[in-house]
């Protein structure tokens, strides 16, 4: 019997080895932007370990677009010739390259995680930041000014430029990050986008400036190479986001050439309710998936092999992607190959601890 979650996926003329791929995940570990000596050991573990896609993470297309002053940025040359080498070297492993674009919108100009995530002030490095529309994300964050029409025009402008840089750094997959509360999700959901002009108010309005970024982007990308966007499906707050607006803007980036959507939730509001659990969004690739026609790939709390392969098997997805599971086994592809007797290859510098059956 075929194992599914090994079967190569082919999306446009790229082939994936297999539908296991490495979420995009922040390491808040590069200077100005430019990766540094974690980031070679972090994503290349990942492509050794047997994924089908190692994806960089949300990487801010301009300085204000990023999270904290440590994320990954990608708005000039120095940047993209520091993940060059990266990204080949994923490529001699067999993994597919990819990298998210992102901008933070209003959830940016704050500080790494373990310095405890709260805003940091211009006086202290921080910048000022932007949205949709003037409203903080929460009291500990700092307060947007609203875009105007040039800076919007300014946004569309930084993706495509990314999405140039991107492609000369060698990556064969770009993912446009529309999830977790950040600005194209701030200009999709009604809770942080309360403009009265044609990017705000109905969903026609909303769904325009994330769509008119991927119009640009796909312009600019190989025809040949996969564009993704990763959209939270729903807000998980009554009057927010929704599953039902999800579904009509897939039908809107299917036909613009995006190719597959990777499923994630939540993030633009703190106060969100969340029933979390093994595989809870995974409803969510399975109704876009069925409801569009889109590729689809499913994401959270995916951790057991067979719990995988039965998300591809029985249709509801058509890749899954693990974060926080990957972080914990770097190997987590060859682990789930000898648990579903599938045989990979192995790294000839690996070959003497290849299980034997």
């Amino acid at each position: 019997m075929s194992v599914k979650l090994f079967a190569p996926l082919k999306v446009r003329e790229l082939e994936f080895r297999n539908r296991i791929f490495v979420s995009p995940m922040c390491q808040y570990s590069a200077q100005d932007g430019v990766v540094g000596e974690w980031h070679h050991p972090h994503l290349g573990s990942r492509a050794v370990g047997g994924a089908g896609l190692v994806m960089v993470e949300a990487t801010g297309v301009s300085p204000e677009g990023r999270i904290t002053p440590h994320c990954v940025g990608l708005w000039n040359e120095k940047q993209g010739d520091a993940l060059r080498p990266i990204v080949e070297f994923m490529k001699n492993q067999g993994a597919r390259t990819g990298i998210q674009l992102a901008h933070a919108g209003r959830k940016g100009s704050t500080e790494v995680p373990w310095r405890g995530g709260k805003k940091i002030s211009l006086a202290h490095g921080g910048w000022t930041v932007v949205a949709p529309s003037a409203i903080a994300f929460a009291d500990d964050y700092p307060m947007p000014q609203a875009l105007t029409e040039n800076e919007i025009q300014k946004v569309i402008a930084d993706f495509v430029a990314s999405t140039k840089l991107a492609k000369k750094a060698g990556f064969e997959v770009v993912e446009l990050h529309m999830a977790h509360g950040y600005l194209m999700h701030q200009f999709l959901s009604p809770l942080s986008n309360q403009r009265n002009d044609q990017y705000g108010g109905s969903l026609e309005n909303r769904m325009r400036l994330p769509l008119l970024v991927a119009v640009a982007v796909r312009k600019e990308w190989p025809e040949k190479l996969p564009l993704f966007v990763r959209l939270s499906a729903t807000d998980w707050v009554e009057g927010g986001w929704d599953l039902d607006q999800s579904v009509i803007f897939v039908q809107e980036l299917k036909k613009i050439g995006v190719d597959f959507l990777d499923c994630s939730s939540g993030g633009a509001v703190p106060y969100a309710k969340i029933k979390t659990g093994p595989g809870y969004q995974v409803p969510f690739a399975e109704k876009i998936k069925k409801e569009t026609g889109i590729i689809t790939g499913a994401v959270g709390m995916i951790t057991e092999p067979q719990q995988a392969e039965e998300i591809l098997s029985q249709g509801k997805a058509d890749a899954v992607l693990l974060a926080r599971e990957f972080l914990r086994d770097p190997y987590w592809p060859r682990h789930a190959a000898q648990l579903l007797g599938v045989e990979m290859d192995w790294p000839p510098q690996y070959e003497r601890a290849k299980p034997r059956n």
